[in-house]
């Protein structure tokens, strides 16, 4: 197996699209592969597929390994992209060694582990019994995985390839819980004399709620409240606001539409683009590209209640965002954290702000979960904590970690890093299910995972494919 052969698979499935809940093309393209070259699949209720390799000849005796990937990717886009993805392939080019998304998620997460995949299960290697797994809505809510059932696949040895950081070898990884609140606003007539102006706040990186959540980067939406919070004083009328995305994404963009005094208008302007200059130097590392921008609108419909607004703009405040516990046992690893990930006002005046929290600690995850529970009871919003994920405890005794790290170093003359993720991964729910699994997860280099602009670094490709590529070939043979 060569990293050629996998960039190959890669660049087909950016032509197939496989948005979360819309996989049927990835799964249909599955099947087609398996049927192609008269491999067993296997493809449950959920849609989760998997395709069987019987050992070559001589290899019957050596353990079963599963290899599994998520069939599905985050689908994010910049502001103003006309980019389809239920349709549309994805749009890249090779920059300074990287494979670049344009304007969009590129999909690597986890695309590059099927390409991984369908080249092993493409090429005659003599390795033991392959089980290559497939799941469904990983990035929403880990569907497939939540419900795999006992039996589907055979094999006690599980890599994961969805991981992001070549030279890692990931244990164990959070677990996680999504939040949300509604609320159904009132409405009020526009005061006479008022003008809309709409703020805007772009260019953050944004990047994954889990793996990113400690650089520090700029949340536009929490940004943007902070700006309103501070002219609440001015008795602006809020029109509407909207702000980030997916739930598993820092928010990159938000804006609002308020109504204020006309004599006030061109004041308004001048605080807000201030805010940007303020916005600009304190996140002049993280997000160098960050700005604001302001410009007069008609106001449509009537604005929000001054009651309603102010619970709004409060609660975003109060809502907790980044970083809150880091482990006490592995050093630089986010132990506890959440996301303020987005707010839509639905035409029927709903307003609904979405969050994530993930911990490896079960207690200190529920404990954050009533944290932002709490500030959105506060501010008078129906909550709802779902989706909730386990974590994935470390074993560093396993005896698959000690066969990778054996051949990390015989390919690569150096440890490799052995830690867990702050981030979820379906080995938690897997081990729920098969209790006698020994798992790891690997993978190249990725940059900006779950953002438009996502990339993937191509020299870590052929160090991943040469890892994985020794590991299956020797598996049980190297401690």
């Amino acid at each position: 197996m060569d990293s050629a052969s996998v960039l190959s698979f890669f660049e087909r499935i950016t032509r197939i699209p496989r948005e979360s809940g819309h996989e049927e093309p990835m799964t249909a393209f599955l099947q087609q592969f398996a049927a192609e070259r008269s491999l067993e699949c296997r493809t449950d209720k959920t849609g989760n597929v998997l395709i069987v390799k019987e050992a070559a000849p001589g290899k019957e005796g050596v353990p079963t390994v599963v290899l599994q990937a998520h069939q599905d990717m985050v689908c994010d886009k910049i502001a103003g992209s006309s980019h389809d993805f239920l349709k549309d392939p994805i749009r890249y080019e090779i920059r300074d060694g990287w494979m670049v998304a344009d304007e969009t998620t590129l999909g690597a997460d986890d695309g590059i582990g099927i390409a991984a995949c369908l080249t092993l299960l493409d090429r005659s290697l003599p390795t033991g019994k392959l089980e290559c797994l497939f799941t469904i809505s990983e990035e929403t809510g880990m569907d497939g995985a939540f419900a795999i059932e006992e039996g589907f696949f055979d094999g006690k040895i599980l890599i994961n390839l969805d991981s992001e950081d070549e030279g890692w070898l990931f244990v164990g990884c959070a677990g996680g819980i999504d939040t949300k609140g509604e609320l159904k606003a009132s409405f009020e007539p526009l005061n006479k004399g008022y003008k809309g102006l709409r703020l805007r706040i772009d260019g953050c990186i944004g990047g994954h709620s889990g793996d990113d959540i400690n650089k520090e980067r700029a949340n536009a939406l929490q940004q943007l409240a902070r700006f309103l919070y501070t002219e609440l004083q001015y008795e602006y009328q809020l029109v509407t606001i909207t702000g980030g995305n997916k739930p598993n994404a820092i928010a990159r963009e938000a804006e609002a539409i308020i109504a204020v005094p006309s004599g006030e208008l061109e004041d308004t302007k001048e605080d807000f683009l201030a805010f940007g200059k303020i916005l600009a130097a304190e996140f002049a590392i993280s997000d160098p590209d960050i700005k604001v921008s302001c410009e007069e609108v008609p106001v449509s419909g009537k604005p929000i209640s001054e009651e309603d607004t102010l619970s709004i703009i409060t609660t975003l405040v109060a809502c907790p965002h980044g970083v809150v516990k880091m482990s006490q046992e592995i050093p630089g690893l986010v132990e506890t954290s959440t996301n303020l990930a987005s707010i839509r006002i639905a035409p029927d005046g709903k307003v609904l702000i979405m969050t994530s929290q993930r911990s490896s600690s079960k207690t200190e995850l529920h404990a954050i979960a009533q944290k932002v529970d709490a500030a959105l009871l506060l501010g008078g919003f129906d909550t709802e904590a779902f989706g909730e994920y386990p974590g994935w405890n470390p074993n560093l005794d396993s005896p698959i970690l000690k066969e990778c790290v054996a051949s990390y170093k015989k390919l690569f003359g150096k440890e490799p890093v052995v830690k867990a993720i702050h981030a979820g991964l379906e080995c938690g729910l897997f081990l729920e299910k098969f209790p006698d699994l020994d798992m790891i997860s690997f993978g190249p280099t990725l940059r900006g995972v779950h953002a438009p602009g996502e990339k993937l670094e191509l020299a870590s490709l052929d160090k991943f494919v040469a890892l994985l590529n020794d590991v299956v070939l020797n598996v049980g043979k190297q401690c």
